[in-house]
């Protein structure tokens, strides 16, 4: 995965994105490390950040990082551009509507899909842009492609400059050589990487003690790695290895980094999947709508999920042996669209069968 580099795009005028003020309740917040990603090419700075993070996915599989080279304007723009897809009619929007139904996730997701409880829908709009690439070309709305190059910048960046150190951080971690990581998540290959603007609509006093005031239900995320720009309404939460949840703080200029199912399945345990969930906001944050940047890493498709078998740190501490068969054979594509795919019309299950045998679950 080397360094990439495209030119500045021409910078548009789009409406002034102005965060949300913080919450001002005492909430228990997770202990989470964060990372200083300006210390990635210091000499010995990616031996020290790999410390931390061994330190981190030890426990939670949750952690923070920072100057990590864009600008708080270029993140609000993102923001801004992320509003205005979803101010679009819904007539505009479903017409790039994403083929959940097939394990396809690329376009347009609209809220209502999935019943959370009995009368009760999701209130999730997403819009997923895949990556940049001739093999992954479609269609998208008109604000969207009006800031085409923009946007392409702003994701390459996040993958390139970001996310090829966090996958040198773990190979580092696991004693590997550097580019062991990187050699699975080749950009011009086939995999759902992809950027995504989400919304979560506000819900009435009423509908939140309906849901017990969970939005979404305790899950793990399918790729590899999940990055959350910061996100002032204080709503998600991280299942610690004791059974609790606690909130995730929105540090001012961090991304929110969490480990997903294949690193896990690929370290055999080793590096968990990090369990979370979104809430009903606080009594000051309860009339806002919860708008989201990320980005999603995912393996190449033709990845197989089974258990590393050359990591000095996996075989010292037992996890290089395959536990469970059902995986043998499952690549990180069919993982993915199998999630998919079973996710769209899930009902409040707390165990799945999601492909081959191989199951997910869900927390309260």
């Amino acid at each position: 995965m080397a360094t990439n580099t495209i030119t500045a795009p021409a910078v548009l005028s789009i409406p002034q994105w102005t965060p949300v003020p913080e919450t001002q309740y005492d909430l228990d917040w997770a202990d989470l490390v964060t990372l200083d990603l300006s210390k990635f090419d210091t000499l010995g700075g990616k031996e020290v950040l790999a410390q931390q993070l061994s330190d981190a996915v030890n426990r939670i599989g949750f952690f923070y990082i920072t100057h990590f080279g864009l600008t708080q304007e270029q993140v609000d723009r993102q923001f801004s551009l992320c509003k205005q897809v979803f101010d679009l009619p819904e007539t505009e929007k479903i017409r790039y509507r994403a083929d959940l139904e097939n394990g396809g996730y690329n376009g347009y997701k609209p809220a209502g899909l999935r019943e959370l409880k009995p009368g009760i829908k999701d209130n999730t709009e997403i819009y997923n842009i895949p990556k940049f690439t001739p093999e992954y070309a479609r269609d998208h709305p008109a604000v969207i492609r009006e800031h085409w190059d923009e946007i392409e910048r702003f994701a390459r960046h996040v993958h390139f400059e970001i996310v090829r150190k966090l996958l040198v951080l773990f190979a580092l971690v696991l004693k590997l050589p550097e580019d062991h990581f990187l050699n699975i998540h080749r950009y011009p290959e086939n995999s759902d990487c992809h950027f995504r603007y989400m919304k979560y609509h506000r819900r009435t006093a009423q509908q939140n003690a309906d849901l017990d005031n969970v939005w979404a239900k305790g899950h793990t995320d399918f790729g590899s790695l999940t990055l959350l720009f910061r996100q002032p309404v204080a709503a998600l939460q991280v299942r610690t290895p004791e059974g609790q949840w606690k909130y995730v703080k929105p540090y001012p200029e961090s991304i929110t980094v969490n480990i997903a199912d294949a690193l896990q399945f690929l370290t055999n345990g080793f590096l968990k999947s990090s369990i979370h969930r979104v809430v009903a906001p606080p009594p000051d944050q309860a009339d806002l709508d919860r708008y989201g940047v990320l980005y999603f890493v995912r393996p190449e498709d033709d990845t197989e999920l089974v258990p590393l078998d050359n990591s000095p740190v996996l075989k010292r501490l037992g996890y290089d042996q395959t536990l469970d068969s059902a995986t043998v054979g499952l690549t990180a594509g069919e993982w993915v669209k199998a999630r998919v795919a079973r996710n769209v019309s899930r009902v409040g299950k707390e165990e799945e069968s999601i492909i081959k045998g191989v199951k997910a679950r869900y927390y309260d």
